[in-house]
């Protein structure tokens, strides 16, 4: 026999009962965790008289008749036994729970084939778990505890161009980042070593050589190199209109001085010269636009003199500072390809395709370096807009000197330590100015004491200090400088501006309204772009996109250009998310994007001209949101073919926040499945996925996979649209594990809204790790869910989830770690 409630309504504490029992009257039931399900059906042994507490409890029923028929001590399917969960507990197991709540929101469990409890049994029962779970947290404050975070690359970059105004590439300094969980700020992979503190000092001394400038700088080489995935048939932005291809950068010279620029070309498979067959080719070498130099390249693969041996122009005077820099070919016509392979406007066939000959006739040479060495003959340092920034004043006097540089270093080492400084810090640095007085006098003091400022662990550390003495594990709110730190570098990824740092100076951000004006100011600052080129890019993970390229012999008109282009389309279209402060579910359903003419006519849009991107009405329906972005298509694809199961698998991980388990060893991938069939026919990568999932160890994921990934699979490798593979109509059709058949990219997108919580709180969850530096932990999903909540209340507006990060306990706070850890912390 069973019980079954059609109604039930929220008064509260308790629960208003409503369905079709045996004396068809209505019963009013206290619980002490109410459930807000509409419907609820709860099965067997139930009596249909006197009335019925709907318990967690009960719902532990439910939980040990539904799911533990998988989840239990013998099969620990999912490395997860539920035999001993009980609901009303679930506060004590709280990684369980939040196990439990993520896959029922995302509407996974009980998963395709398996017995399902009527009605909305499975909301009642996430429902409780999540209100359980929460009001244990709301008796607590989530803080979190984590290291002292160090400047990234990218993080130093901007620390360094806020600072004096100088682009530097972090790159050439420091090592490879480590990410966790996609992003490269979370703390606790930071990790430190001799070689790491090297290099930051390294940077120190290079970096304030190059903004101060050295006259006595030694000649060095510096390289600059272009992929090969590149097409040059095309204008480089950077480098004067009339050119095509080549390399522009901007480049730091230390000094006024002579420099000698020199470049290698692209080579053949074979070892030849790239374009071997061009005549009268010219490369232009330009400083800010002006040419300083037009050298003949000759088919020896060097750049012509009268012995046709040398590589490298002849001698430039250079002033010091940064300057555009260009290395390109002089462009002799314009039009587009007549190509053996392809007759497109843009095509990978200007260069060598593979080793058997599939050549074009345009194939023409490739710039693929550019050394610029020097500085020789130098005459001094140019004023230059750096060296203005840093030298605030000037002493007209001996005596004037020290006071002007104190001023000098007081203002560095406020913006670089993110702080106010103490009479200690000024002192320290400038007995670093005095040192640098003995060498070289006063220029060279300051630039001493900048490199101190650089290399100085308050610089390239955030420390967030307690004030006070704090007990081990006991939480604390962190003071106003280092919440301005974070919010800096959550919402710009840079440093503080000088507003944020008076304010924190004054204790003022510990006001809430003064704090959320300052939000919404950064929000409404360009900088705020960081959040669409730094936080979505790696949520959505965009830098894999540089790890794919398609296969040049079945998309010849795929090059790093288009690669490039869609990334930025992405970026762009979160950026004006943020811009235009419009609702996250925009993410997945937007009819809008933002193109450029290359990048419009690779999708087939029409009416789109020049290369700026602009906002961009799809014109049908076969595109909405980032899921029709060529980025997030092709980096789920390999060269030669579309990938179902790498794009089904990303759905689950980054966008529902529902990761599929690894393959067990020894399951062939889908690559090494036989690729025909009967008399030799050609498969498509439907009829090879069916083989490749016939067995049941590989059925049980890719029934969660396959059915995203196959409603997707009309975009092909690059994103363009498509009917047919290997010439076979393609059969898109599929059942999501939900029971919701979808066969194309509208039908998931629809289907996947109807998943919104799971949606919103993936993107929470990435949001708030990324703006903590830390990994989110079980314990706090119910801080993700505060938010989400708030954020539904604000309409999903952007700026709603920005501010609920920022106002929440795990930002605002941190709890104290081990002893030895607080007494370094309080150094």
């Amino acid at each position: 026999m069973k019980t079954i409630i059609t109604g039930v309504a929220v008064l509260g504490t308790m629960l208003v009962v409503q369905g079709p029992l045996a004396d068809a009257r209505s019963r009013t039931i206290e619980a002490p965790v109410a459930a807000t399900s509409a419907r609820v059906a709860i099965d067997a042994g139930l009596p249909t008289h006197g009335g019925e507490d709907v318990t967690p409890q009960q719902l532990t029923g439910v939980v040990q008749r539904t799911c533990v028929v998988c989840h239990n001590d013998q099969l620990q399917t999912g490395n997860l036994s539920l035999q001993n969960f009980d609901v009303a507990k679930a506060n004590e197991k709280v990684e369980t729970a939040e196990r439990m709540i993520q896959k029922l929101r995302a509407g996974m469990m009980p998963p395709p084939g398996m017995p399902r409890p009527g009605g909305d049994t499975m909301s009642a029962l996430v429902e409780t778990l999540e209100s359980i779970v929460d009001q244990a947290a709301a008796k607590m404050q989530i803080a979190g505890d984590r290291p002292f975070q160090r400047l990234n690359r990218a993080e130093y970059e901007s620390s360094v161009r806020d600072l004096l105004g100088l682009r530097v590439r972090a790159g050439d300094y420091l090592p490879l980042d480590t990410k966790s969980d996609n992003f490269d700020n979370i703390a606790d992979v930071q990790v430190l070593s001799p070689t790491l503190l090297d290099a930051y000092l390294n940077a120190a001394a290079e970096i304030s050589r190059l903004a101060v400038g050295d006259a006595n700088a030694s000649p060095g080489d510096r390289n600059y190199e272009k992929g090969g995935y590149n097409s040059q048939w095309g204008h480089v932005e950077g480098a004067p209109y009339g050119t095509r291809g080549g390399i522009a950068v901007i480049h730091n010279f230390p000094a006024d001085g002579e420099y000698l620029f020199k470049m290698a070309f692209d080579h053949t498979t074979t070892g030849g010269f790239q374009g071997r067959g061009a005549r009268f080719e010219k490369v232009e070498i330009s400083i800010d636009g002006e040419p300083v130099a037009v050298v003949d390249v000759d088919q020896w693969m060097t750049v012509a003199d009268p012995n046709g041996v040398n590589q490298q122009t002849e001698p430039v005077f250079i002033k010091a500072g940064p300057h555009q820099l260009a290395a390109a070919f002089v462009q002799r016509f314009e039009g587009p390809i007549e190509d053996l392979t392809t007759p497109h406007d843009w095509s990978l066939v200007d260069r060598e395709i593979g080793s058997n000959g599939n050549t074009g006739i345009t194939q023409i040479p490739h710039i693929k370096d550019l050394t610029v060495s020097g500085p020789f003959r130098v005459t001094g340092v140019s004023d230059n807009p750096v060296r203005k920034r840093i030298f605030s004043c000037r002493p007209v006097s001996a005596a004037g000197e020290r006071p002007c540089a104190e001023q000098i270093v007081t203002r560095l080492g406020t913006d670089a330590y993110r702080r106010k400084l103490t009479p200690s810090d000024i002192t320290g640095l400038m007995t670093f100015y005095d040192m640098g007085v003995q060498e070289g006098g006063f220029e060279v003091g300051v630039r001493t004491a900048l490199q101190a400022i650089l290399a100085s662990p308050d610089f390239v550390f955030r420390f967030e200090r307690a004030q006070g003495a704090i007990k081990p594990g006991e939480s604390y709110r962190i003071t106003d400088e280092a919440l301005a730190s974070r919010l800096s570098y959550f919402i710009w990824s840079a440093p503080p501006d000088r507003e944020l740092i008076t304010l924190a100076s004054q204790g003022e951000l510990a006001d809430a309204r003064t704090l959320e004006r300052q939000v919404r100011r950064m929000l409404a600052d360009p900088r705020s772009e960081s959040l669409a080129t730094r936080f979505a890019a790696q949520w959505l993970r965009l830098p894999d996109l540089e790890l794919i390229h398609p296969d040049a012999n079945l998309f010849p008109n795929f090059d790093q250009q288009l690669s490039d282009a869609m990334r930025r389309e992405t970026e762009l279209f979160f950026y004006n998310l943020v811009k235009e402060d419009k609702s996250i579910l925009d993410l997945y359903s937007a009819d809008y994007t933002f193109l450029n003419e290359r990048l419009a006519k690779h999708y087939g849009i029409p009416g789109v001209i020049g290369n700026d991107f602009r906002r961009v009405t799809y014109p049908d329906a076969t595109r909405r949101g980032v899921l029709g972005h060529g980025s997030i298509l092709t980096l789920t694809s390999i060269a030669g073919r579309t990938s179902p199961v790498l794009r089904g698998k990303y759905v689950m991980e980054v966008i529902i926040g529902t990761p599929p388990p690894p393959p067990p060893p020894g399951i062939p991938d889908l690559a090494q499945t036989t690729a025909t069939g009967g008399e030799n026919q050609v498969l498509t990568t439907r009829q090879r996925m069916e083989i490749h999932r016939a067995a049941p160890v590989c059925r049980a994921c890719h029934q969660f996979m396959d059915p995203i990934g196959l409603s997707l699979d009309n975009f092909d490798v690059t994103g363009k649209w498509r009917t047919r593979e290997n010439g076979a109509a393609l059969d898109t059709r599929g059942m999501l594990y939900d029971g919701t058949p979808v066969s194309s990219p509208n039908e998931l997108q629809a289907a996947l809204l109807t998943h919104q919580v799971a949606l919103v709180r993936t993107f929470t969850k990435n949001m708030l790790a990324y703006a903590l530096g830390r990994r989110i932990e079980p314990k706090d999903m119910a801080t993700v869910r505060t938010i989400t909540r708030a954020g539904e209340q604000g309409g999903y507006k952007m700026s709603t989830f920005v501010l609920g990060v920022v106002k929440s306990d795990a930002f605002q706070m941190k709890a104290s770690p081990a002893v030895t850890e607080t007494a370094q912390g309080n150094r």
